[in-house]
């Protein structure tokens, strides 16, 4: 039995909450890292070990799919395909 999918936005997930995004390339992780005034901050981590910010609205849709938030965008891809690979360094 598989979980229902349900639509969110993004100002109801808490301050630390990670969240799938689309980033040019690829699908990576990021961070809710700050809400306020109608924006809310993520912080993306990108391959090479740097980090950035990226502004969102507050009514901006979040896709749940089973336990993993996903933030809506016009891809045609999807992020199991085309996850981005961190350094194997780390």
């Amino acid at each position: 039995m598989e979980a229902a999918d349900t639509h969110i936005t993004l100002d109801q997930l808490p301050t630390g909450s990670r969240v799938l995004v689309r980033s040019r390339t690829d699908w990576r992780f990021a961070a809710v890292s700050k809400i306020v005034e109608q924006k809310v901050t993520l912080t993306v981590c990108s391959p090479s070990g740097r980090t950035y910010r990226l502004r969102r609205d507050l009514d901006c849709q979040i896709f749940m799919e089973g336990l993993i938030p996903i933030v809506v965008c016009d891809e045609p891809d999807d992020w199991r395909d085309n996850f981005g690979r961190y350094d194997s360094r780390w």
